[in-house]
């Protein structure tokens, strides 16, 4: 068996007999709405997620075939697709979020044939961009944003400043304000989209930059679409079942207690109210492929944002886990040295591991 470790493109995986936890009937039933906002920690696969929608949005059918979206999708139309990456620069310097975002609008209006007007900011160039290619194909466009928050999060919590009309801001809000006039572009853009998504780690209740716009359906904590990224318990034994025997053999386990041994260690995520556990699928991934447990995610480094939110916190981070909280306190963005809560669970060093359906709170605890 072949495993995708470090592949994040659905098209490689397919063509090149990598195995694929086939998650397709979910992302059919995503595309029946409109604009979605997906929060997972790193390494979850937001990235493939994100790859699979560009594919079907192209209407790529031969690569579905025999999955369960083949026999859900009639139609395999070919959409404009507008897929943004935010994963590859480094934000530190004030000018590469604008050189990113212009990289991307002049590649889109080279490929329609429009003539740039750069005396228009790049959210309304991007919307002239969609126009134009609804116009000229017929069907309405589809925006898929990988990472939306990595501009914000490279800088968050950094002392430097840019200076704009006159007046010295931070590089955390120049971003923000960056990304709000970027992101306005889906309001003036509206007739011409068929589906948005934008995946990141941080949730965006408390970020300014989606008040441009209509706010996006948050499935970050959905039921209907817990398991989207993650690996379930049936899923890993459909996959999965001649490596967990081989797994236990080699580390002289009954089949039984393998899987209890890999539940104990990889198991236990979960996001949302139902608490539908999955398995991180990276970790799960490399165990198989190395056929060796050991801590695979945790062992890739923690992120630099969370180091220096953490670095002079106040709060004793040990009183964190093993309590119950309001959804309301774990969820927002605005975690500080004060309150690093939200950012400790969105990145995934905490988990929901019970919810209370009386007080309508959560129980978080380590993974």
């Amino acid at each position: 068996m072949k495993y995708p470790i470090g592949i994040q493109s659905f098209e490689r995986i397919i063509e090149d007999g990598y195995v694929y936890v086939d998650k397709t009937d979910l992302v059919y039933q995503l595309t029946q709405g409109k604009i979605y906002f997906l929060s997972r920690p790193r390494r979850f696969g937001k990235s493939l997620l994100i790859s699979t929608l560009e594919n079907y949005y192209l209407g790529k059918k031969d690569l579905f075939k025999g999955l369960k979206i083949d026999t859900l999708e009639k139609e395999w139309k070919t959409y404009p697709v507008f897929h943004i990456d935010f994963n590859g620069d480094n934000y530190t310097k004030a000018d590469i979020l604008n050189n990113t975002i212009d990289k991307y609008v002049s590649d889109w209006e080279n490929l329609y044939g429009i003539k740039p007007d750069f005396g228009l900011d790049p959210g309304r160039r991007f919307a002239n961009v969609l126009s134009v290619a609804h116009e000229q194909t017929g069907l309405r466009c589809v925006v898929l944003i990988d990472e939306y928050d990595k501009p914000l999060l490279d800088v968050m919590g950094l002392p430097g400043t840019v200076h704009i009309n006159n007046v010295d801001i931070s590089l955390e809000e120049n971003h923000r304000n960056i990304l709000k006039g970027f992101y306005s572009t889906f309001k003036l853009a509206d007739e011409d989209l068929q589906f948005v998504l934008l995946t990141g780690v941080t949730k965006f209740s408390q970020i300014s930059v989606f008040s441009g716009f209509n706010q996006p359906n948050d499935i970050s904590m959905d039921n209907t679409f817990d398991t989207i990224c993650g690996i379930t318990d049936e899923e890993l034994e459909l996959y999965f079942h001649d490596q967990i025997q081989e797994l236990a053999d080699n580390n002289e386990y009954t089949y039984d207690e393998m899987r209890e041994v890999l539940r104990r260690q990889f198991d236990g995520y979960h996001f949302g109210s139902r608490l539908k556990g999955v398995y991180n699928p990276f970790s799960i991934l490399n165990t198989f492929c190395k056929m060796d447990i050991r801590d695979y995610w945790f062992r890739t480094g923690t992120p630099t944002y969370l180091v220096r939110l953490l670095k002079d916190n106040l709060e004793n981070l040990n009183d964190l886990p093993g309590k119950y909280y309001d959804e309301s306190e774990f969820v927002d963005y605005r975690a500080d040295r004060e309150m690093p809560l939200p950012m400790i669970y969105q990145s995934g060093y905490l988990t929901i591991k019970d919810y209370d359906r009386d007080k309508r709170t959560y129980l978080l605890d380590f993974p």
